[in-house]
């Protein structure tokens, strides 16, 4: 049998000092944590409230001042040809801006990689003058222009980022053009459903009114919401919205009964 230890090395044990390690686990518990909140606007987000306001502004200028005519079916193919005109056009759009925009990144790409390569020294002066405009000296700058050149890839990625200010494109081309155009489809739709409801126009057309001023509403606030506004500033969004759409749609109706009134156009 093995003899007992003494009290005092049971107590020495007992009083051993926490490890570095328990001492920093414990401090980082205690200490707050630091959450930021930033709105993530990817090329996707853009497409969705681009089209989805286009479409419900459009289409729905479109059959209010096709309705001062009278026909119901005069509205619903007018607004038809519209809706799927508009979402060819806003999806090729949106998908070549997103081809030119990735050819333009990997063109500038390849010439800041030449660069880098066939002048260093001009390309390290340029990250002092960058780093100089944030207030960073040549003397603090140095570890970081060293780092830097001595990994080709960041090298070239801070050029691009800060220099050129350029971004590689999030989503594929053809998805941005997807989501363009379905959403500029949805939101052209959504005004013309009480035309296939109602037989009469005006009745048709104060549905259709009220509809698409709950939608730019509610579309206004939330997109703002998304943006990363305030309560305050979503409500006048959404105002703002609502009157940008009441005006599109107020105008076109008025040109459309006017034309309509004139005799020759009549007599036609």
């Amino acid at each position: 049998m093995s003899p007992a230890s003494p009290p005092s090395a049971i107590a020495s044990e007992n009083e051993k000092p926490l490890s570095s390690t328990a001492s920093t686990d414990m401090e980082a518990g205690h200490r707050p944590q630091h959450k930021e909140r930033h709105t993530a606007h990817t090329d996707l987000v853009r497409d969705v409230i681009i089209g989805f306001s286009d479409g419900l502004t459009v289409p729905f200028a479109l059959t209010a001042g096709l309705s001062s005519l009278g026909s119901s079916k005069l509205v619903i193919l007018g607004g038809l040809a519209e809706l799927f005109s508009g979402a060819i056009s806003m999806g090729l759009g949106a998908y070549l801006a997103g081809v030119t925009d990735k050819k333009h990144y990997e063109v500038e790409r390849a010439r800041e990689v030449q660069e880098v390569r066939d002048t260093p020294e001009a390309e390290e002066e340029e990250i002092y003058e960058l780093l100089g405009k944030y207030g960073v000296g040549r003397e603090a700058s140095a570890g970081v222009v060293e780092s830097l050149k001595s990994n080709e890839d960041m090298w070239v990625k801070f050029m691009m980022d800060f220099e050129l200010q350029l971004t590689l494109p999030e989503s594929s081309a053809w998805i941005e053009g997807l989501v363009m155009a379905f959403s500029y489809m949805f939101g052209g739709f959504l005004p013309m459903i009480p035309y296939f409801c109602f037989k009469q126009v005006l009745h048709a057309l104060y549905t259709s009114i009220g509809i698409t001023a709950f939608i730019l509403l509610l579309f206004g606030y939330i997109k703002a919401i998304v943006t990363g506004t305030t309560k305050r500033d979503a409500m006048w969004s959404a105002v703002q919205t609502l009157v940008i759409g009441a005006a599109a749609a107020g105008v076109s109706y008025g040109i459309v009964k006017g034309i309509n009134g004139v005799e020759g156009v009549q007599a036609a």
